[in-house]
Protein backbone atom coordinates (compact mmCIF):
# COMPACT_ATOMS: atom_id res chain seq x y z
CA UNK A 1 0.00 0.00 0.00
CA UNK A 2 1.98 4.00 -1.08
CA UNK A 3 2.39 5.24 1.96
CA UNK A 4 -0.56 7.53 3.21
CA UNK A 5 0.83 11.18 5.07
CA UNK A 6 1.63 10.57 8.75
CA UNK A 7 0.33 13.42 10.74
CA UNK A 8 0.49 12.64 14.74
CA UNK A 9 -0.74 15.58 16.32
CA UNK A 10 -1.74 14.71 20.05
CA UNK A 11 -5.77 13.98 21.02
CA UNK A 12 -5.86 17.59 22.56
CA UNK A 13 -4.58 19.32 19.33
CA UNK A 14 -7.44 17.33 17.46
CA UNK A 15 -10.10 18.40 19.88
CA UNK A 16 -8.99 22.17 19.52
CA UNK A 17 -8.90 21.71 15.87
CA UNK A 18 -12.53 20.23 15.93
CA UNK A 19 -13.32 23.16 18.01
CA UNK A 20 -12.03 25.74 15.89
CA UNK A 21 -13.16 24.37 12.59
CA UNK A 22 -16.65 23.69 14.19
CA UNK A 23 -16.99 27.63 14.48
CA UNK A 24 -16.07 28.41 11.14
CA UNK A 25 -18.80 29.07 8.89
CA UNK A 26 -19.68 27.38 5.81
CA UNK A 27 -18.29 28.56 2.90
CA UNK A 28 -16.10 31.59 5.56
CA UNK A 29 -14.79 34.33 3.63
CA UNK A 30 -11.25 33.46 3.13
CA UNK A 31 -11.78 29.64 2.56
CA UNK A 32 -11.25 29.01 -1.12
CA UNK A 33 -10.87 25.08 -1.30
CA UNK A 34 -13.40 23.13 -3.30
CA UNK A 35 -16.79 21.75 -1.50
CA UNK A 36 -17.25 18.06 -0.83
CA UNK A 37 -18.40 16.08 -2.89
CA UNK A 38 -20.66 13.13 -2.68
CA UNK A 39 -24.04 11.97 -2.58
CA UNK A 40 -26.13 13.67 0.16
CA UNK A 41 -27.36 12.09 3.03
CA UNK A 42 -24.36 9.29 2.54
CA UNK A 43 -21.97 8.57 4.78
CA UNK A 44 -18.33 6.84 4.07
CA UNK A 45 -17.37 4.36 6.23
CA UNK A 46 -13.38 3.64 6.36
CA UNK A 47 -13.54 0.28 7.78
CA UNK A 48 -11.95 -2.67 7.19
CA UNK A 49 -14.23 -5.13 5.30
CA UNK A 50 -13.94 -7.93 7.67
CA UNK A 51 -15.12 -5.85 10.37
CA UNK A 52 -17.92 -4.26 8.15
CA UNK A 53 -19.52 -7.61 7.32
CA UNK A 54 -19.23 -9.08 11.18
CA UNK A 55 -20.66 -7.20 15.04
CA UNK A 56 -18.53 -3.63 14.12
CA UNK A 57 -20.27 -3.42 11.07
CA UNK A 58 -23.61 -4.70 12.43
CA UNK A 59 -22.99 -1.84 15.41
CA UNK A 60 -23.00 0.89 13.28
CA UNK A 61 -25.41 0.37 10.94
CA UNK A 62 -27.88 -0.19 13.64
CA UNK A 63 -26.26 3.09 15.73
CA UNK A 64 -25.24 5.45 13.55
CA UNK A 65 -27.43 4.74 10.35
CA UNK A 66 -30.65 2.90 11.98
CA UNK A 67 -33.86 2.57 10.24
CA UNK A 68 -36.44 5.67 10.53
CA UNK A 69 -39.91 4.06 12.06
CA UNK A 70 -42.14 7.18 10.52
CA UNK A 71 -41.87 6.03 6.88
CA UNK A 72 -43.72 4.12 4.66
CA UNK A 73 -41.29 1.69 3.79
CA UNK A 74 -37.83 1.09 5.97
CA UNK A 75 -35.33 3.49 5.33
CA UNK A 76 -31.90 4.02 7.30
CA UNK A 77 -31.42 7.43 8.28
CA UNK A 78 -28.38 7.85 6.32
CA UNK A 79 -26.97 5.43 3.54
CA UNK A 80 -23.87 3.66 3.70
CA UNK A 81 -20.79 3.40 1.84
CA UNK A 82 -18.00 1.32 2.99
CA UNK A 83 -14.51 1.79 1.44
CA UNK A 84 -11.01 -0.27 2.52
CA UNK A 85 -8.10 2.04 2.70
CA UNK A 86 -6.20 0.13 0.53
CA UNK A 87 -4.41 2.26 -1.93
CA UNK A 88 -3.34 6.49 -1.85
CA UNK A 89 -6.11 6.96 -4.64
CA UNK A 90 -8.71 5.60 -2.11
CA UNK A 91 -7.17 7.82 0.17
CA UNK A 92 -7.14 10.73 -2.19
CA UNK A 93 -11.32 9.90 -2.90
CA UNK A 94 -12.38 9.69 0.37
CA UNK A 95 -10.72 13.42 1.23
CA UNK A 96 -13.27 14.59 -1.02
CA UNK A 97 -16.37 13.30 0.03
CA UNK A 98 -18.91 14.97 2.61
CA UNK A 99 -19.68 12.84 5.19
CA UNK A 100 -16.74 10.57 6.54
CA UNK A 101 -16.01 8.22 9.52
CA UNK A 102 -12.83 6.39 9.88
CA UNK A 103 -13.27 3.48 12.52
CA UNK A 104 -11.07 0.45 13.78
CA UNK A 105 -9.56 -1.01 17.10
CA UNK A 106 -6.18 -0.06 17.60
CA UNK A 107 -5.69 -4.06 18.20
CA UNK A 108 -5.99 -4.46 14.87
CA UNK A 109 -3.36 -4.40 12.09
CA UNK A 110 -5.55 -3.32 9.70
CA UNK A 111 -4.95 -0.11 7.81
CA UNK A 112 -7.66 1.36 8.91
CA UNK A 113 -6.46 0.51 12.44
CA UNK A 114 -2.69 2.00 11.62
CA UNK A 115 -4.31 4.99 9.66
CA UNK A 116 -6.15 6.17 13.14
CA UNK A 117 -2.98 4.88 14.92
CA UNK A 118 -0.57 7.30 13.34
CA UNK A 119 -2.73 10.33 14.43
CA UNK A 120 -2.47 9.55 17.79
CA UNK A 121 0.09 10.37 20.17
CA UNK A 122 1.88 7.72 22.16
CA UNK A 123 -0.16 8.71 25.69
CA UNK A 124 -3.62 8.66 23.99
CA UNK A 125 -2.26 5.39 22.42
CA UNK A 126 -1.43 4.18 25.83
CA UNK A 127 -5.08 5.49 27.48
CA UNK A 128 -7.16 3.73 23.78
CA UNK A 129 -5.14 0.96 25.00
CA UNK A 130 -5.82 0.86 28.57
CA UNK A 131 -9.67 1.27 28.07
CA UNK A 132 -10.20 4.76 26.80
CA UNK A 133 -12.70 5.65 24.03
CA UNK A 134 -12.02 8.27 21.08
CA UNK A 135 -14.67 9.34 19.28
CA UNK A 136 -12.75 13.11 17.69
CA UNK A 137 -14.86 15.46 15.13
CA UNK A 138 -12.71 17.11 12.26
CA UNK A 139 -15.35 19.36 10.72
CA UNK A 140 -14.07 20.57 7.18
CA UNK A 141 -10.58 18.39 7.40
CA UNK A 142 -10.03 18.73 3.46
CA UNK A 143 -12.71 20.89 1.51
CA UNK A 144 -15.54 22.88 2.80
CA UNK A 145 -18.92 21.80 4.23
CA UNK A 146 -17.39 18.21 5.46
CA UNK A 147 -18.10 16.49 8.20
CA UNK A 148 -15.11 13.68 9.55
CA UNK A 149 -14.77 11.54 12.57
CA UNK A 150 -11.76 9.39 13.65
CA UNK A 151 -13.33 6.80 16.07
CA UNK A 152 -11.51 4.25 17.61
CA UNK A 153 -11.21 2.02 20.91
CA UNK A 154 -8.66 -0.63 22.46
CA UNK A 155 -10.71 -3.76 21.20
CA UNK A 156 -13.72 -4.59 18.86
CA UNK A 157 -16.13 -4.88 21.73
CA UNK A 158 -14.93 -1.90 22.96
CA UNK A 159 -15.39 -0.03 20.02
CA UNK A 160 -18.83 -1.44 19.82
CA UNK A 161 -19.73 -0.03 23.19
CA UNK A 162 -18.54 3.32 21.81
CA UNK A 163 -20.71 3.05 19.13
CA UNK A 164 -23.48 2.46 21.46
CA UNK A 165 -22.70 5.51 23.36
CA UNK A 166 -21.67 8.30 20.84
CA UNK A 167 -23.87 7.16 18.06
CA UNK A 168 -26.13 10.06 18.92
CA UNK A 169 -23.75 12.58 18.91
CA UNK A 170 -22.64 11.77 15.32
CA UNK A 171 -26.12 11.47 14.47
CA UNK A 172 -26.47 14.97 15.18
CA UNK A 173 -23.39 16.08 13.56
CA UNK A 174 -24.45 14.55 10.18
CA UNK A 175 -27.43 15.34 10.06
CA UNK A 176 -27.32 19.15 10.71
CA UNK A 177 -24.25 19.48 8.05
CA UNK A 178 -26.29 17.49 5.74
CA UNK A 179 -29.56 20.38 5.94
CA UNK A 180 -27.15 23.01 5.86
CA UNK A 181 -25.72 22.23 3.06
CA UNK A 182 -29.19 20.90 1.42
CA UNK A 183 -30.66 24.84 2.43
CA UNK A 184 -27.32 26.34 0.03
CA UNK A 185 -28.50 23.87 -3.03
CA UNK A 186 -31.89 24.18 -2.93
CA UNK A 187 -32.13 28.63 -2.82
CA UNK A 188 -28.81 29.15 -4.31
CA UNK A 189 -30.93 29.83 -7.81
CA UNK A 190 -34.22 30.36 -8.86
CA UNK A 191 -35.88 31.22 -5.33
CA UNK A 192 -39.53 33.07 -5.24
CA UNK A 193 -38.67 36.33 -3.45
CA UNK A 194 -41.96 37.02 -4.86
CA UNK A 195 -43.79 34.91 -2.97
CA UNK A 196 -42.04 35.19 -0.24
CA UNK A 197 -42.55 39.74 0.17
CA UNK A 198 -45.92 38.60 -0.18
CA UNK A 199 -45.97 35.87 2.76
CA UNK A 200 -44.28 38.71 5.26
CA UNK A 201 -46.85 41.46 3.96
CA UNK A 202 -50.29 39.14 4.55
CA UNK A 203 -48.93 37.15 7.40
CA UNK A 204 -45.99 38.83 9.30
CA UNK A 205 -43.88 35.88 8.74
CA UNK A 206 -41.89 34.24 5.49
CA UNK A 207 -39.99 31.23 4.37
CA UNK A 208 -37.81 30.92 1.76
CA UNK A 209 -39.59 29.39 -1.78
CA UNK A 210 -38.24 27.17 -4.12
CA UNK A 211 -39.09 28.11 -8.34
CA UNK A 212 -42.12 25.47 -8.43
CA UNK A 213 -43.79 25.70 -5.26
CA UNK A 214 -47.29 28.17 -5.47
CA UNK A 215 -49.60 29.45 -2.81
CA UNK A 216 -52.52 27.54 -3.42
CA UNK A 217 -54.76 29.20 -0.65
CA UNK A 218 -54.60 31.47 2.58
CA UNK A 219 -56.83 32.91 4.42
CA UNK A 220 -56.20 35.21 7.14
CA UNK A 221 -59.53 35.58 9.29
CA UNK A 222 -60.96 32.27 9.14
CA UNK A 223 -60.05 31.00 12.93
CA UNK A 224 -57.77 28.49 11.28
CA UNK A 225 -55.50 31.33 10.06
CA UNK A 226 -53.15 29.92 7.14
CA UNK A 227 -51.00 29.45 3.92
CA UNK A 228 -50.81 26.90 2.11
CA UNK A 229 -48.24 26.49 -0.47
CA UNK A 230 -47.80 23.03 -2.83
CA UNK A 231 -45.36 21.76 -5.17
CA UNK A 232 -47.03 19.52 -7.57
CA UNK A 233 -45.33 17.42 -10.59
CA UNK A 234 -46.00 14.98 -12.22
CA UNK A 235 -45.34 12.14 -10.15
CA UNK A 236 -44.89 13.53 -7.03
CA UNK A 237 -46.37 16.87 -5.08
CA UNK A 238 -44.99 18.40 -1.81
CA UNK A 239 -47.50 20.44 0.61
CA UNK A 240 -46.06 22.93 3.07
CA UNK A 241 -48.91 24.60 5.97
CA UNK A 242 -48.34 27.01 8.48
CA UNK A 243 -50.76 27.84 10.86
CA UNK A 244 -50.95 30.63 12.82
CA UNK A 245 -52.52 31.80 16.36
CA UNK A 246 -52.57 35.30 17.30
CA UNK A 247 -52.48 36.25 21.19
CA UNK A 248 -51.87 32.67 22.34
CA UNK A 249 -50.22 31.03 25.14
CA UNK A 250 -47.23 28.35 24.98
CA UNK A 251 -49.59 26.23 26.63
CA UNK A 252 -51.68 25.55 23.99
CA UNK A 253 -49.00 23.35 22.13
CA UNK A 254 -49.45 20.29 23.32
CA UNK A 255 -49.08 16.16 21.35
CA UNK A 256 -53.11 16.29 21.37
CA UNK A 257 -53.38 19.80 20.19
CA UNK A 258 -51.11 19.22 17.40
CA UNK A 259 -52.78 15.88 15.65
CA UNK A 260 -56.09 17.34 15.82
CA UNK A 261 -55.12 20.79 14.76
CA UNK A 262 -53.02 19.15 11.81
CA UNK A 263 -55.89 16.83 11.08
CA UNK A 264 -58.03 19.91 10.71
CA UNK A 265 -56.36 21.78 8.39
CA UNK A 266 -55.22 18.69 5.96
CA UNK A 267 -59.35 18.11 6.01
CA UNK A 268 -59.82 21.67 4.74
CA UNK A 269 -56.68 21.94 2.22
CA UNK A 270 -55.31 18.87 1.14
CA UNK A 271 -57.61 16.18 -0.66
CA UNK A 272 -57.85 13.90 -2.78
CA UNK A 273 -58.53 14.10 -6.62
CA UNK A 274 -61.73 11.97 -6.42
CA UNK A 275 -63.02 11.33 -2.85
CA UNK A 276 -61.54 11.93 0.68
CA UNK A 277 -59.15 13.97 2.87
CA UNK A 278 -55.49 13.52 4.38
CA UNK A 279 -55.57 12.63 7.73
CA UNK A 280 -53.10 11.23 10.02
CA UNK A 281 -52.84 7.49 10.08
CA UNK A 282 -52.97 6.57 13.52
CA UNK A 283 -52.28 2.79 12.71
CA UNK A 284 -48.20 3.50 12.65
CA UNK A 285 -45.90 4.93 14.57
CA UNK A 286 -46.24 9.05 15.75
CA UNK A 287 -43.02 10.50 16.79
CA UNK A 288 -43.19 13.59 18.74
CA UNK A 289 -41.05 15.14 21.02
CA UNK A 290 -40.03 18.42 22.55
CA UNK A 291 -37.74 20.80 21.04
CA UNK A 292 -36.41 23.90 20.04
CA UNK A 293 -36.51 24.81 17.18
CA UNK A 294 -34.98 27.80 15.89
CA UNK A 295 -34.73 29.14 19.52
CA UNK A 296 -38.07 29.02 20.24
CA UNK A 297 -39.93 26.19 22.48
CA UNK A 298 -41.71 23.52 20.44
CA UNK A 299 -42.55 20.31 19.34
CA UNK A 300 -41.47 18.40 16.30
CA UNK A 301 -43.34 15.52 15.05
CA UNK A 302 -42.74 12.87 12.34
CA UNK A 303 -45.59 10.44 11.04
CA UNK A 304 -47.50 9.13 8.20
CA UNK A 305 -50.95 10.56 6.57
CA UNK A 306 -53.28 8.74 4.45
CA UNK A 307 -56.47 9.40 2.36
CA UNK A 308 -59.70 8.84 4.02
CA UNK A 309 -63.39 9.64 3.71
CA UNK A 310 -66.27 9.96 5.45
CA UNK A 311 -68.39 6.06 5.49
CA UNK A 312 -70.96 8.22 4.16
CA UNK A 313 -69.97 10.02 1.60
CA UNK A 314 -68.90 7.28 -0.64
CA UNK A 315 -70.59 4.28 -2.23
CA UNK A 316 -68.86 0.85 -1.14
CA UNK A 317 -70.39 -1.88 0.44
CA UNK A 318 -69.36 -3.18 3.70
CA UNK A 319 -70.23 -2.92 7.61
CA UNK A 320 -68.40 0.31 8.76
CA UNK A 321 -70.43 0.37 12.14
CA UNK A 322 -67.23 0.66 14.47
CA UNK A 323 -64.71 2.47 11.15
CA UNK A 324 -64.92 6.11 12.02
CA UNK A 325 -63.22 7.15 8.18
CA UNK A 326 -62.97 4.86 4.31
CA UNK A 327 -59.50 3.95 3.48
CA UNK A 328 -59.01 5.79 0.30
CA UNK A 329 -55.46 4.58 -0.46
CA UNK A 330 -52.09 6.75 -0.92
CA UNK A 331 -50.59 8.43 1.91
CA UNK A 332 -46.85 9.34 2.82
CA UNK A 333 -44.72 10.83 5.35
CA UNK A 334 -45.27 14.52 7.27
CA UNK A 335 -42.71 16.23 9.69
CA UNK A 336 -44.22 18.80 11.75
CA UNK A 337 -42.87 21.88 13.53
CA UNK A 338 -45.43 23.32 16.33
CA UNK A 339 -43.89 26.19 18.34
CA UNK A 340 -44.30 29.63 20.36
CA UNK A 341 -42.87 32.86 19.38
CA UNK A 342 -42.92 35.23 22.01
CA UNK A 343 -41.71 38.20 20.08
CA UNK A 344 -45.29 38.04 18.13
CA UNK A 345 -47.86 36.17 20.95
CA UNK A 346 -48.24 33.82 18.20
CA UNK A 347 -47.79 30.12 18.54
CA UNK A 348 -47.38 28.36 15.14
CA UNK A 349 -47.67 25.35 12.69
CA UNK A 350 -45.22 24.30 10.19
CA UNK A 351 -45.99 21.24 8.40
CA UNK A 352 -44.82 19.40 5.44
CA UNK A 353 -45.98 16.13 3.86
CA UNK A 354 -44.56 14.38 0.87
CA UNK A 355 -46.27 12.44 -1.66
CA UNK A 356 -44.11 9.76 -3.80
CA UNK A 357 -45.04 6.71 -4.42
CA UNK A 358 -42.26 5.70 -6.35
CA UNK A 359 -39.43 7.03 -4.91
CA UNK A 360 -37.45 6.55 -1.49
CA UNK A 361 -39.34 9.74 1.29
CA UNK A 362 -36.44 10.42 3.17
CA UNK A 363 -34.93 12.75 0.65
CA UNK A 364 -38.07 14.60 0.01
CA UNK A 365 -39.06 15.13 4.01
CA UNK A 366 -35.55 16.13 4.21
CA UNK A 367 -36.42 18.77 1.98
CA UNK A 368 -39.76 19.58 3.97
CA UNK A 369 -37.47 20.34 7.26
CA UNK A 370 -34.84 22.48 5.12
CA UNK A 371 -37.89 24.89 3.91
CA UNK A 372 -39.24 24.96 7.65
CA UNK A 373 -35.68 25.79 8.68
CA UNK A 374 -35.77 29.38 6.52
CA UNK A 375 -39.10 30.61 9.09
CA UNK A 376 -38.50 34.18 9.89
CA UNK A 377 -40.82 36.40 11.48
CA UNK A 378 -41.44 40.45 10.43
CA UNK A 379 -39.46 41.47 13.39
CA UNK A 380 -36.64 38.83 13.01
CA UNK A 381 -36.48 40.52 9.36
CA UNK A 382 -36.36 44.35 10.19
CA UNK A 383 -33.22 43.11 12.88
CA UNK A 384 -31.27 41.49 10.44
CA UNK A 385 -31.78 44.32 8.06
CA UNK A 386 -30.41 46.96 10.81
CA UNK A 387 -27.50 45.23 12.02
CA UNK A 388 -26.80 44.83 7.58
CA UNK A 389 -27.27 48.96 7.84
CA UNK A 390 -25.13 49.38 10.91
CA UNK A 391 -22.06 47.56 9.88
CA UNK A 392 -22.36 48.52 5.38
CA UNK A 393 -22.32 52.53 7.21
CA UNK A 394 -19.18 53.82 7.09
CA UNK A 395 -17.15 55.26 10.19
CA UNK A 396 -16.27 59.20 9.48
CA UNK A 397 -13.04 60.24 10.69
CA UNK A 398 -12.67 62.18 14.12
CA UNK A 399 -12.11 65.98 12.64
CA UNK A 400 -9.51 68.16 14.72
CA UNK A 401 -11.09 71.01 16.14
CA UNK A 402 -10.88 74.16 13.64
CA UNK A 403 -8.13 76.87 14.29
CA UNK A 404 -11.22 79.89 14.76
CA UNK A 405 -12.68 77.03 17.69
CA UNK A 406 -9.47 77.52 19.83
Amino acid sequence: MPTLSRITPSYAALLIAGLLSSMTLLGCEGDFRPRAVGVEGEITVVMDSTSWQGPLGDAFRANVAPYVNTLPQPERMFSLRQIDLNSQSTYNRVQEQKNVVFIAPLSDTTNEANFLRDRLSEDVRQAVEGGENIVVPRPNLWRKSQRVFYVTAGTPDALIQTLEGQSERIRETFREITLERMQREMFEKERQFAIEDTLMDTHGFAINVQHDYQIAEQDTTGPLKSVWLARVLSDTRRDLLVHYVEDASPSLITPEWIVSTRDSLTRQYIRGSVAGFARIDKRRELDTEESDFLGRYGYQTQGLWHLVADPDSVDIDGDYEDQQYVEMGGGGPFVNYSFYDQASGRVYMIDGSVFAPTYDKLQFLRQMMVIARTFRTEREMNQAQAEQAAMMTPVLPLQAPSSSAQ
